[in-house]
């Protein structure tokens, strides 16, 4: 049996009339940029997140970079972020001039906590990233509680996700969401949203991503060019209402690997008290993992290691490092990038793919 790693076409298979119906009348309708599709794509957004705003924008790292504008951050600021993520969340954080400082991650939910950002602190600090990876919603009350910061939640790889009832995307100060095609919620291109309960900030990331202006005559900031397409919010409007039925199959594909042994061959990681995770990706840990990467594929199991490389070690991060002027041991983050490997999830994940992975692992 081939497995994928991701199953982006099944899931869509019953929504593809709808789609190229809502797509034809958008199209008709002849509003492509900021239209009605947008502004009722982000009321929706909003309400399902539960917080008062969300704004389209043209991708998930610009929506990073709004986000941190709108906080007031810029060049001669430091940002704590985590070095295992995905390279945009500090490359987002240096397009706007500020420095990227990175931080550890927790061996169990590969997250960041308050314990491995307070090493990452210093008087420039001016807001901490916090991703909810492989969908997986991070503990940013205690990290607010702990340090008083502002807190950017990069949900890229999370909607779906909650933590004690409050959903990713409304647990910090500020939010990103990505609707890149992968993602639980997928458009057919580039896209992307920040959520926030704060309406001073709304109103900012809404003339940063078009230019700085509010009216399109007056210029109060440099911003950007960045808005969520018309035909993308079209798309997204119809998908929108399925993100809770797909999040329970990728967490029914989750049991059903725990159930087939999963445990067995490799190291599961842990889901805290309180917290319902989304699994944009199911990553669990091996000693030998690119081993376990070759014999899977050899048995038709698309599987890989990600972020092999952590940001504190890729090139364009080194004069970031040496400018913060610490010195920088992530023990944990180190032995996660070497020891990772990201297994087949989806919507339709079933029991009997579980099984082929378990067999390809107990094949050995």
């Amino acid at each position: 049996m081939t497995v994928p790693l991701f199953d982006t076409k099944t899931p869509l298979e019953p929504l593809r009339e709808a789609i190229l119906e809502r797509v034809a009348a958008a199209i008709d309708a002849g509003r492509f940029i900021l239209g009605p599709e947008v502004a009722a794509f982000e009321r929706e957004l909003a309400d399902y997140v539960g917080v008062g705003h969300a704004v389209g924008v043209g991708n998930g790292t610009d929506a990073l970079s709004i986000a941190a504008r709108a906080l007031g951050i810029g060049p001669g600021d430091e940002v704590v972020v985590p070095s295992f993520t995905f390279y945009a969340t500090a490359e987002a954080i240096a397009a706007i001039g500020a420095t990227p400082v990175f931080c550890d991650i927790d061996p169990d939910t590969r997250n960041v906590t308050a314990e491995t950002v307070a090493p990452a602190l210093g008087p420039r600090t001016k807001a901490i990233v916090a991703v909810d990876l492989f969908g997986m919603p991070a503990e940013i009350p205690a990290i607010r509680d702990a340090f008083g910061l502002p807190v950017i939640e990069d949900a890229a790889q999370a909607l779906g996700a909650s933590l004690y009832g409050v959903k990713a995307g409304a647990l910090g100060d500020i939010a990103t969401f990505s609707f890149y095609p992968s993602k639980n919620l997928g458009g057919f291109g580039d896209g992307g949203a920040i959520t926030t309960d704060d309406g001073e900030l709304a109103e900012r990331v809404r003339a940063l991503r078009f230019h700085g202006s509010r009216d399109k005559q007056t210029f109060e900031y440099v911003g950007f060019n960045s808005r969520l397409d018309e035909l993308q919010a079209t798309i997204l409007r119809v998908l929108l209402p399925h993100i809770d039925t797909w999040c329970d199959g990728r967490r029914a594909g989750v049991q059903a690997y725990i159930d087939a042994g999963l445990g067995e061959h490799l190291t599961l990681g842990a889901t805290p008290e309180g917290a319902t995770p989304a699994w944009h990706l199911y990553v669990a840990t091996h000693a030998e993992a690119d081993a376990k990467l070759a014999q899977l594929a050899a048995a038709g199991v698309q599987a890989r290691g990600y972020y092999r490389l952590p940001l504190h070690r890729q090139p364009a991060m080194a004069p970031y490092l040496a400018r913060s002027g610490r010195a920088l041991e992530l023990p944990v983050t180190d032995e996660l990038a070497r020891t990772n490997v990201a297994l087949p999830i989806s919507p339709v994940f079933t029991r009997a793919q579980a099984d082929a992975v378990v067999a390809a692992l107990a094949s050995a």
